[in-house]
């Protein structure tokens, strides 16, 4: 069984910074592109960056130049700093993968998602 963890969800003022961390554990044969996706009250789950085994990294035209992904494949883990957080980035955070589970075909797993709440 293979499970996504998300850490470092919580409380910021805007302008400030978080990291939100996630790791992939369990029966993993491979992990391939990993992501974080994000869903405010009221509206859909959408995609904030993505990275590629191969580091092809790919962001959200509202978080360019404010949020850095970045993925250490030796430990299947992912991380994303966001700076300059706006109340606008308020969500939960989900880590997203697709993973190989030994003996077994491509899965897309998600984790059970992290807030974060940007406000005064």
């Amino acid at each position: 069984q293979v499970q996504l963890v998300e850490t470092g969800g919580g409380l910021v003022q805007p302008g400030g910074s978080l990291t939100l961390s996630c790791v992939a554990s369990g029966s993993i044969f491979s992990v391939g592109d990993m992501g974080w996706y994000r869903q405010a009250p009221g509206e859909q789950r959408v995609m904030v960056a993505t990275i590629s085994k191969g580091y092809r990294i790919n962001y959200a035209e509202s978080v360019k130049g404010r949020f850095t992904i970045s993925r250490d494949n030796a430990k299947n883990t992912i991380s994303v700093q966001m700076d300059s957080l706006k109340p606008e980035d308020t969500a939960v955070y989900y880590c997203d993968a697709y993973v190989v589970p030994r003996g077994k075909d491509w899965i897309d797993d998600w984790g059970n998602g992290t807030l974060v709440t940007v406000s005064a």
